[in-house]
Order: C-alpha cells, then sequence, then structure tokens
C-alpha cells in the first residue's frame, strides 16, 4: 500500500506552521513566509516557478525528495484557496495559476461540493467532502503503487495525525519565532499516537530536517 506522506512541512521554533491574520494578501499569515527561507532559494522551488536554476546542496535534495514517487496530494482546503463557505462560483482556481505545481490528482477537503477542476501539467483538483479518509482512500486509488503527499495545512495535517494515518512526517524546522498563529503539534501525544524521530539533519543556514515515522501495529 502506498505512504502517506508530509514533506518539507515548515514550522518555526515555537511550533507554528502558520502565521496569525491569514488573508488574500497573506495567506501564511503575517510572519508565515519567513519560514519557507531554506525552501525558497532551493533549485527544486526555482524550477516549480521557472526561475533558472537555484541553489544546490543538502536542503535542495531534501526539497526534492518529497516531489519523488508521489501518485497523488490531499489539501486542506485553506491550501487551495481563501474562499470561506459555500463558493460563490467556480472562479477561484488555486494559488498557483494555470498550471499548478502538482502534476497529479490533488484532492482537497471541504464542506462544500465542487465539480473537479482540470488544469494545465496533468492537475486535477477533485474536492472531497466526506472526511479524511475518504480522501486519503481516493488519494491512494489514484496514487496506484506510488505515495500520497499531505501538503497541508496545519489543521488538516493535525487531523491526520490524530488518526495516525501519516506514515512519515518531514518537519522543516526554522529559526523564526511567530509568537502566534497555528500549533502545529500543541496538545497532541505523539509518542502515544505511535510517532518516533527516525532521522534528523542539520541542513543549511535557514533550517534543521526532522524526520518521523509511525511504528508499525
Amino acid at each position: 500500500m502506498s505512504r502517506l506522506r508530509v514533506h518539507a512541512f515548515s514550522v518555526s521554533l515555537d511550533g507554528f506552521g502558520a502565521g496569525p491574520d491569514q488573508d488574500l494578501e497573506h495567506p501564511l499569515g503575517l510572519g508565515g513566509p519567513e519560514l519557507f527561507d531554506w525552501f525558497l532559494p532551493t533549485r527544486t522551488f526555482q524550477k516549480m516557478h521557472g526561475n533558472g536554476e537555484g541553489e544546490t546542496g543538502l536542503e535542495d535534495e531534501i526539497a526534492a525528495r518529497g516531489f519523488e514517487d508521489v501518485g497523488a496530494w490531499i489539501l486542506g482546503r485553506n491550501m487551495f484557496g481563501p474562499v470561506r463557505g459555500p463558493w460563490p462560483d467556480e472562479s477561484w482556481r488555486g494559488w498557483w495559476g494555470e498550471e499548478p505545481p502538482y502534476h497529479v490528482p490533488a484532492f482537497v477537503l471541504t464542506h462544500h461540493p465542487r465539480a473537479p477542476l482540470a488544469m494545465k501539467g496533468g492537475t486535477v483538483f477533485h474536492f472531497v467532502t466526506e472526511g479524511i479518509e475518504a480522501a486519503l482512500a481516493r488519494a491512494r486509488e489514484a496514487a496506484g503503487d506510488r505515495d500520497v503527499r499531505l501538503g497541508g495545512g496545519v489543521a488538516t495535517i493535525r487531523q491526520y495525525l490524530r488518526a495516525r494515518l501519516i506514515d512519515e512526517l518531514h518537519l522543516a524546522i526554522s529559526p523564526v519565532v511567530l509568537g502566534q498563529g497555528e500549533h502545529l503539534l500543541g496538545g497532541l501525544d505523539l509518542r502515544a499516537l505511535g510517532y518516533a524521530c527516525s532521522r534528523h539533519v542539520a541542513g543549511g543556514r535557514a533550517a534543521a530536517h526532522v524526520f518521523l515515522q509511525r511504528r508499525e501495529d
């Protein structure tokens, strides 16, 4: 069975995965973009946006690994866009323009139905109203023998952690203090849920990398 992976999810030193006051102008909240200072210069990120070669090295290798052997994605609704409540229309097509970086089926968790949305480059957004387990079942069916990557955001990752459905969790711990926002692990007993650190890497100038895996029952 394919694995459910969280990869390159950035958190602050005080544990926040997004800053406060998220809106259309600040999709990651105030201070949130600082969490990704390790990722933005990498060749992997720059190629995703057609901006030249970018930096190579350890953090680029870590970033690139997150796209290897991925056959489907799962996204929380906030990861798709800022629209709240029922969809007023279908004009919002994601944060990324007409060619999102996924290039495989992406399953968006929502309480409000919407028709699938096909984009350039092979990404098709499917809107799932039946909950996290239904989204995972559909994503695994689409992925086949490849893995499913869980993109976030914070609330979505917390739901999957509580349900012990995440197989591997990579956190990029950025040397940033946000003070407030969305806390990733607060109130979660990862040890009781079966998670343990399997690897940690010092990284470069802008992050330390911690990999957790769920033990087999």
